[in-house]
């Protein structure tokens, strides 16, 4: 497994869970000295635990040498990043490199796949890769096999898949790839390498879809009295919608949902089509975070010099995550207007340091609530169901919560004192 962040190292561990021998590869000297030191780089809900368990039996190990990762193994994956680039494309030097490397080591029959996500065509370059820096000859197969893990549920998803998408151009990549996910006894969809590549970027866009389509929804029934939640669930009901992926709030974030939108919207634009339903659905989503923050202004009036609490900075519950969260332009614009912020996450803290300057951090949640003039939720953390409303409500300057994500019960703030803000109810 050639990279070991969020989506390589779940996969990597949970290979081994199920009774394979992997090796785990990442040219980050650090980052594989932290997980030979027992520690893990990333918080994702059981994974430390399986990590542990797999090293203990000698069936997950971790190393900087990817030669030697190479001439040990039948199957090669491909987990390394494509960060996007200006126009939203993906960076793919990384996959490209990685490939060179791989052809360059082999020595006998080696399967290739590709994990990370990619555009459409990028196994053909990868084949051509290989063809090309493979000096001896050696036969190999390169298959598509996109990853369909969620951060905060990674573990779960992997072991629990709701489908296997399985994109190969030979039956003895197909019986590897088969007998490698057998343990699963999950749903295997068996494609060609292009279809399987689209598959990846065609759900999530449609998942994007679903929230941007909650979002604007939100903003209709903000204006006509109607209650968002109420009505996307008489929706999900539908058997042909479902209730999944139509919460309206703040919009959605993460590394995954605004990198491949993004990257399906410039493939699309390559293969001479304009996917303009797409640019609807970022549009949206960026338009939701100005609507927040016009929502805070209109019970605070001016910002300057407000005391603002923010809950949750994360882009998701269950993770550490802060790529792409929506927290960071809208405390960024808080500052902006001259807002003090003060902010509290249960595991993003260290990485948000480093990303949200000019804001206090606060050890528990419930300091964030010290002189505050608003209380934001912006991340959806079960344990700020759990919150003592008295005791916040004594320590506020002026009883507001403006819940960026609908977890709260409206008539439970307002119960006790509050004046309570959601999207779209």
């Amino acid at each position: 497994m050639i990279g070991t962040g969020y989506v390589g190292l779940t996969t990597g561990a949970c290979f081994a869970k199920i009774g394979h021998e992997v090796i785990c590869v990442d040219n980050d000297s650090n980052k594989i000295e932290t997980l030979n030191s027992g520690k893990m780089p990333i918080y994702e809900p059981g994974l430390h635990d399986i990590v542990k368990e797999m090293v203990t039996a000698h069936r997950l190990s971790f190393t900087t040498d990817i030669k030697t990762a190479v001439h040990n193994s039948t199957v090669c994956f491909i987990a390394v990043g494509t960060p996007p680039r200006g126009k939203g494309e993906p960076d793919l030097a990384y996959v490209e490199n990685v490939a060179r490397e791989i052809a360059t080591s082999m020595e006998e029959y080696l399967l290739i796949v590709e994990k990370s996500t990619v555009p459409v065509q990028t196994h053909k370059w990868i084949r051509t890769t290989i063809e090309r820096y493979n000096r001896t000859g050696t036969p190999f197969d390169v298959a598509s096999n996109p990853e369909f893990l969620r951060e905060g549920s990674a573990v779960n998803d992997f072991l629990n898949p709701d489908r296997i998408v399985i994109g190969v151009e030979s039956d003895r990549a197909s019986d590897l790839m088969k007998e490698i996910y057998k343990p699963l006894n999950a749903p295997i969809v068996i494609t060609d390498s292009a279809s399987a590549e689209l598959i990846k970027h065609a759900s999530n866009a449609f998942l994007a879809m679903k929230i941007s389509f909650a979002n604007a929804l939100a903003v209709v029934c903000e204006a006509s009295g109607a209650d968002v939640h109420q009505v996307t669930c008489g929706m999900g009901m539908d058997k042909r919608i479902g209730p999944s992926f139509l919460d309206a709030g703040i919009g959605y974030g993460g590394f995954c949902f605004p990198k491949d939108l993004r990257a399906f919207i410039h493939i699309a634009e390559e293969l001479g089509y304009d996917f303009k339903l797409l640019r609807e659905v970022e549009n949206i989503n960026n338009e939701m975070k100005l609507r927040f923050i016009r929502k805070i202004q209109s019970v605070l009036w001016n910002l300057q010099n407000k005391n603002i609490g923010v809950l949750g900075l994360s882009f998701k519950p269950d993770t550490d995550d802060m790529r792409f969260a929506p927290s960071i332009d809208i405390i960024a614009e808080l500052v902006h207007k001259g807002a003090h912020v003060r902010a509290y996450d249960p595991k993003a803290m260290e990485r948000a340091r480093k990303i949200i300057p000019g804001i206090e951090f606060c050890s528990k949640a419930e300091d964030v609530a010290e002189d505050a003039d608003i209380l934001l939720l912006l991340t959806e953390w079960s344990e700020f169901k759990q919150l003592d409303l008295t005791k916040l409500k004594k320590r506020m300057r002026v009883p507001i919560i403006c819940d960026g994500r609908n977890m709260l019960k409206r008539t439970e703030i307002e119960k006790q004192g509050f004046t309570y803000l959601g999207v779209g109810r």
